[in-house]
């Protein structure tokens, strides 16, 4: 779609893009969702690919990820044979409703920072207990865990101008067992819910990551996998409003879904490989 009210695009910004932050403004990195509605209150776009971010930096602290790395690069990153978790990356790649496409111009900070309740990189690096830096016009930086970013359906914790600049991963949690379950009304749709268990090996925990069902990730922490009980139970306390409704789902719908899903994760996990 052509954006009739841009007056000016801004190629190469500075080290601090959001200096001259004005009303009006837009980053501009993948622009798949930008230009595909129409957007009568911008004026000007700052366009982030000339920055030349690393898409990713794997070490042995964990995996850096740019917030423009496109989805395309995530899906064929190989990650090392003692990240067992790494397997999500793909996992919530495929979980995008889009086509290959999309995904050569889709950037994974874009999807975190659109914020809606089915973006599957917030699960991803929710689930990977992710930390985000972010970058203000005043050029401080402030880093947070990635649960604490999106606060509500379309909604986070981004001053205006400010800007996600990288996600990193810690290799501790890529080291985790996964186990993984995704409900779509159809076989190519948006997630209806989407949970994500990850397991220390040598331990007994368990960590359970809630997304597209809510409207914000919920995660729940165990020192020792619960039993089915105290494990609904978790569930059942999650606030009413934290549900999501649309019509891939209702909240009794998305709470029941997630009830049986978790079981299935917490049952995986627990006997140490596939339920």
């Amino acid at each position: 779609m052509d954006l009739s009210t841009i007056t000016e695009v801004i190629r190469r910004p500075s080290d601090r893009p959001g200096e001259d932050w004005q009303n009006g403004d837009a980053w501009l990195a993948g622009g798949t969702w930008l230009f595909s509605v129409e957007q009568p209150g911008l004026r000007r776009l700052i366009d982030l690919t000339a920055l030349g971010w690393k898409p990713l930096v794997p070490g042995d602290a964990g995996l850096e990820i740019g917030a423009t790395c496109t989805i395309h690069d995530l899906y064929a990153f190989a990650p090392p044979p003692d990240w067992v978790a790494g397997s999500l990356l793909v996992t919530a790649c495929e979980a995008f409703l889009s086509s290959f496409k999309v995904w050569n111009s889709a950037t994974v900070g874009g999807n975190i920072c659109m914020s809606l309740p089915a973006g599957p990189m917030v699960t991803l690096t929710v689930a990977l207990e992710a930390r985000y830096e972010l970058w203000a016009p005043d050029g401080s930086v402030r880093t947070v865990d990635a649960l604490d970013f999106v606060t509500g359906n379309n909604r986070n914790i981004l001053a205006p101008g400010e800007i996600l600049r990288r996600i990193e991963i810690p290799a501790r949690a890529l080291r985790k067992r996964p186990a993984h379950r995704r409900f779509t009304l159809t076989r190519l749709g948006r997630s209806t819910v989407f949970l994500i268990g990850t397991h220390t090996p040598g331990t007994s925990d368990l960590l359970l990551t809630v997304t597209a069902g809510t409207t914000r990730p919920v995660r729940l922490a165990f020192d020792t996998i619960p039993d089915g009980q105290a494990l609904r139970r978790s569930i059942d306390a999650i606030p009413a409003d934290v549900w999501f409704a649309d019509p891939n789902g209702t909240p009794d719908h998305r709470r029941h879904l997630t009830q049986h899903f978790a079981e299935e994760i917490r049952s995986e996990l627990l006997a140490g490989g596939p339920a």
